[in-house]
């Protein structure tokens, strides 16, 4: 785990870098962009369909989406606690809770799990991702982002947002893929190999994207507080959860320590666009991205070896 950790490093200092000296024409926000676009509408969804279309799907893949929403659902109650006692403004909260609830299951957890425990981990990464945390991102998390913030033009937004859902690139190939390993369709061995050469891009394009993400301000004193609710919630309480309930619905071995790692992922670098939307707290969440990213490459080892 630890020589994993040290390769998923080595590629995040790689976007670092890029945002600290600034080589070339572009800004490191527009390299971020077009990495992560080039990601999100090409190279993911080719992944995602290989993966699911050649991936036995059954009750596993139920309990790991089960697994996930529940520890998606009990973030979102404990950091609204959290925020309701310690009586924070609207903005932080909203900002607070979406950063505590939501992990970074696919640019961080896709490829530490592909690379602590081999290919067939890809699957569980992508089925906690596209089939629980992306659709309650996109509608439960919206809900809680109109709550705590609004929309730059004060309309209705929650029917965007659904729509946009339709329109998610990764969703789509993993309900194709799933579909066509349900029929048992064969998968071609040249599109095979396209898919494969597609899909090998992933990983080190998302790690330098996540160290592009990194934003580094200082941190003041109000800050900390929000911060250790995001990072105890994030890195501890949900883990914990999520590795009693898995025990529970029987889940052993790699893949009980997999969906596990899941849950300890840091928080999710996508929620930057619902706090700039609905016009929520985002320094507060940029930096509760990146304290809990660096702190996760200490407790990800602890929850590996524990499990």
């Amino acid at each position: 785990m630890f020589e994993t950790l040290l390769q998923m490093i080595a590629l995040i200092a790689c976007g670092v870098g890029w945002r600290f000296f600034r080589p070339g024409k572009l800004s490191p926000e527009q390299v971020r962009l077009g990495l992560t676009e080039s990601v999100y509408y090409l190279f993911l969804p080719a992944l995602v369909l290989l993966v699911l279309w050649r991936t036995p799907i059954g009750l596993d893949s139920l309990k790991i989406s089960l697994l996930a929403a529940s520890g998606i659902i009990f973030a979102l109650l404990v950091s609204g606690l959290a925020c309701r006692l310690c009586r924070m403004p609207a903005g932080i909260s909203g900002a607070i809770i979406l950063a505590s609830a939501f992990p970074n299951a696919t640019y961080l957890g896709l490829p530490v799990l592909q690379t602590t425990f081999g290919d067939w981990a890809r699957s569980v990464a992508i089925q906690y991702d596209l089939f629980a945390c992306t659709p309650l991102l996109f509608t439960v998390g919206v809900l809680v982002a109109e709550h705590y913030g609004k929309s730059d033009d004060g309309s209705d937004v929650r029917v965007g947002f659904l729509k946009r859902l339709a329109r998610i690139p990764p969703l789509w190939a993993a309900i194709v893929g799933s579909g066509l390993n349900l029929l048992s369709v064969p998968l071609d061995s040249n599109l095979e190999i396209i898919l494969n050469l597609l899909g090998n891009t992933v990983i080190p394009l998302m790690l330098v994207a996540l160290g592009l993400s990194l934003q580094w301000r200082s941190i003041s004193i109000q800050q900390i507080p929000p911060l250790i609710v995001v990072s105890g919630i994030q890195l501890l309480l949900t883990p914990l959860l999520v590795w009693q309930l898995a025990k529970v619905l029987g889940l052993d071995g790699d893949l009980l320590s997999a969906v596990v790692l899941e849950a300890a992922m840091p928080s999710m670098v996508l929620g930057l666009v619902l706090c700039d939307r609905f016009r929520l707290d985002t320094t507060i969440y940029a930096l509760a991205v990146t304290v809990t990213t660096l702190l996760s490459l200490l407790s990800l080892p602890l929850w590996f070896d524990l499990i």
